[in-house]
Formats: structure tokens, C-alpha cells, sequence
């Protein structure tokens, strides 16, 4: 789940219908919502919406974010990428009672996790489990609207092969996109073609040679606390980290 970086206009709340449902890992599933209030959702890849869930009482106790994570495409369908949290009564609640023709209470677009205006540095885009979710957004949107960019590297965290994510399209944009490549650490596994321990050990041997950059940290607080800490210490500014704090 995503904690919320509101901005200051914010959307009503409508109704979206869940089309489908698919189980992408043993913990995390894709919804896939329609909002038939909406001809086409207008959003910036990296944003997300928020959901009521009947998950208690008082109403900003039911709030649950989560990023986007298909591209801007002219309709009113949208995918979110949900992972079961432990005592998470609003994971529980997407994963045991929303099925196809269930509908749910949303607003959004908002945030500003977003991709530079222009992409006149070389990007990292690091993030752990369903923090890849903004990325993929960014990623295809890049691919199907050729966006101009430098060089582009995702690193993505995990525990073991069966939690990876996305790979099948990871391998398509390295194919697709210029200047794209990706980097998959697995800390609890070791599997050939993949690094073995955290995505630290990949971004920061990549980075320490380059004299600027733009960083985009998506995931646990751990994670971000620590990939700023080393990026300062490698000599970036705080002006060249742009983070979203999933928990």
C-alpha cells in the first residue's frame, strides 16, 4: 500500500467495478477496475488512487492508496498492484471479498511521483516488491510514446524468483527502449542471470562514476532511508532523489 502524498485539488470520490482479478505471485494480485463515471482517466504516470474499503469505522481509517500501475491509455481502466500484507485488513479485504462485478468507492488521480518533465539525466529507477507498480506505469508509457530520455535502469528487489514481477515486460523494454536496461537483486535466493543480496549492491556501482543523475526510490521506508543515505554519500543532492513511501 502506498501512503498518500496528497495534492491540493482533490478528485471526488466515484465508483470503479473490478473486471478482473489475477494472482501474479503467491502474495500479490492485479485488480483491474473500470470507472463507468468516467469516459478517460487523465493521469500522470507514478500517480495513484485511493480506495474506501469497509475495513472500519471512521472513513480515513478505510483509505488505501495504490499507484497505478498500466499507462495512460485513453479509457476509464485502470490496474493495481496489491500485494497481502500481514494484519493488513485492506490487502485482506482486495484479496478474500473483491472478485470480478465487485465495485468499489475510489478518487483519484493524485501525487507527485511523476517522471522528469524532461529526461535529460540518466534515470534510476530503483523500488522493491509492488513499488515496481509506479515504475511500470512510467515504463510503458515511455515505450508506447517514445519518449525522449538518457540512459534508463530499473533495479528491482525481491526475495526469491517467484516474487519477481513484471519480468516478461521488463525483458520487451529492453528490446523496445533505447538506453533501458534492467537489474533484478534476489536477497534470499541465488539463481544465475540475477544478483544475489540487496538493491543497493546494484545501483550504487553503477552510480559512483556518473557526476549527476535522477533517482526515483519507491518502497519500504528501509530501503528509501538507506538508498538516500548512500546516494548523498556518493555526492548527489538531495535535489536528485525523488521518493514514494509504500507501507
Amino acid at each position: 500500500m502506498l501512503l498518500p502524498n496528497f495534492t491540493l485539488m482533490v478528485p471526488q470520490w466515484q465508483t470503479g467495478i473490478c473486471i478482473k482479478t489475477e494472482q501474479v505471485s503467491f502474495n500479490t494480485k492485479l485488480f483491474r477496475l473500470q470507472l463507468p463515471q468516467t469516459e478517460h482517466l487523465d493521469f500522470k504516470p507514478g500517480q495513484f488512487v485511493t480506495l474506501d474499503l469497509p475495513v472500519a469505522e471512521q472513513r480515513n481509517q478505510r483509505w488505501r492508496s495504490y499507484s497505478i500501475a498500466n499507462a495512460p491509455n485513453r479509457s476509464n481502466i485502470i490496474e493495481l498492484l496489491i500485494v497481502l500484507m500481514t494484519n493488513g485488513k485492506g490487502s485482506a479485504y482486495m484479496f478474500n471479498e473483491v472478485k470480478e462485478g465487485s465495485t468499489l468507492q475510489l478518487r483519484g488521480p493524485q501525487g507527485v511521483f511523476v517522471l522528469p518533465p524532461i529526461i535529460d539525466k540518466d534515470l534510476y529507477l530503483i523500488c522493491t516488491g509492488t513499488g515496481i507498480a509506479p515504475y511500470h506505469s512510467m515504463l510503458d508509457y515511455i515505450c508506447k510514446n517514445k519518449i525522449p530520455h538518457k540512459n534508463i535502469h530499473l533495479v528491482f528487489g525481491t526475495r526469491t524468483k517467484t516474487d519477481i514481477l513484471y519480468e516478461d515486460d521488463m525483458k520487451n523494454w529492453a528490446k523496445e527502449i533505447p538506453g533501458f536496461s534492467y537489474h533484478i537483486a534476489l536477497s534470499r535466493e541465488k539463481a544465475e542471470g540475477y544478483y544475489h543480496g540487496y538493491v543497493h549492491d546494484v545501483y550504487a556501482p553503477l552510480a559512483e562514476k556518473l557526476k549527476e543523475a535522477c533517482f526515483m526510490l519507491c518502497g519500504w521506508r528501509p530501503m528509501i532511508d538507506e538508498a538516500k543515505k548512500r546516494l548523498l554519500s556518493l555526492g548527489f543532492g538531495k535535489k536528485d532523489i525523488i521518493e514514494e513511501l509504500y507501507g
